[in-house]
């Protein structure tokens, strides 16, 4: 999955220091990450590479993680137009490249990006909020609200009916390939709640013997992933949610789409069970 990144070594530990020559550096518009991309690998500018033609930069960093050695520093802009080595590519693309490191950490970058982005001003007085030196936190001076990067609960459902599975399709989305009932949990709702929720407002089914898989973090939607295997229980009829599904159906195991890169929970789930491993969980 694409938080599995051995032998590299994440650290998340909040300890801001001022970026080294080779250190990486991490810049977001939007949607658009700036990154140099040759055959399928990928690269970020890193602190000397921007230094040379930008020399503001150097007040313009936010400290994010370390990878291995090597720092991962946010920075609000950079002279696009100076640096033609890279280009401002979609986020979504880092799904196809490699390596996998570097892909983890644009992404989680990214989520990081709109964290601090959205955290400008206090939600209560509509004051300046300041970074907290100590943590990654934002907290307003004036009625001392605290905010901390916000992880959205949710779950991955793998519904089987003896040797088939059921498969879905986002309705409205662009993202069109197969995946399993997904939703993001409630509030006071405990996560084995919202998979019989989501199985039954999705497609109309009840489920039992539930069994947690596995968990991944998703910068792509700031969520935490809650993988479950389940059983249908009773009738299994689907009922679908068209405004949530586009489409729902009962697959056998060799049925179950490939997908060559597999950087997702619900990818190696689908794996699993095409691969008849599901039983071992």
């Amino acid at each position: 999955m694409i938080q599995d990144i051995a032998p590299h070594i994440y650290h998340n530990e909040y300890l801001p220091h001022e970026p080294q020559k080779d250190s990486v550096l991490l810049c977001y518009k939007k949607d658009l990450i700036f990154m140099r991309a040759a055959d399928g690998e990928i690269s970020f500018p890193t602190y000397s590479e921007a230094e040379a033609v930008f020399p503001a930069v150097k007040d313009l960093w936010t400290y994010l993680f370390t990878i291995d050695e090597t720092a991962y520093y946010l920075v609000s802009q950079l002279p696009f137009e100076e640096m033609p080595n890279y280009t401002l590519e979609k986020t979504d693309s880092l799904r196809t490249l490699s390596p996998r490191h570097l892909i983890f950490a644009g992404i989680t970058g990214h989520q990081l990006y709109k964290w601090y982005k959205g955290r400008r001003f206090c939600g209560g007085c509509g004051r300046k909020m300041k970074p907290d030196k100590k943590e990654r936190m934002m907290y307003c001076p004036n009625c001392h609200t605290m905010e901390y990067p916000k992880l959205s609960p949710a779950v991955i459902v793998a519904v089987r009916n003896g040797e088939k599975l059921l498969l879905s399709k986002y309705a409205g989305r662009e993202f069109t390939n197969y995946a399993l009932i997904a939703g993001f949990a409630e509030i006071g709702e405990p996560i084995e709640d919202t998979v019989r929720r989501e199985v039954m407002e999705e497609v109309g089914l009840k489920v039992k013997n539930l069994r947690f898989y596995k968990s991944q973090p998703w910068s792509f939607t700031d969520t935490l992933l809650f993988g479950f295997f389940c059983d249908l229980d009773g009738d299994d009829t689907i009922c679908l949610d068209e405004e949530e599904l586009a489409l729902a159906v009962w697959k056998e195991r060799s049925q179950i789409p490939v997908d060559e890169y597999e950087i997702s929970l619900t990818r190696e789930m689908m794996t699993l069970f095409k691969n008849g491993l599901d039983d071992k969980i």
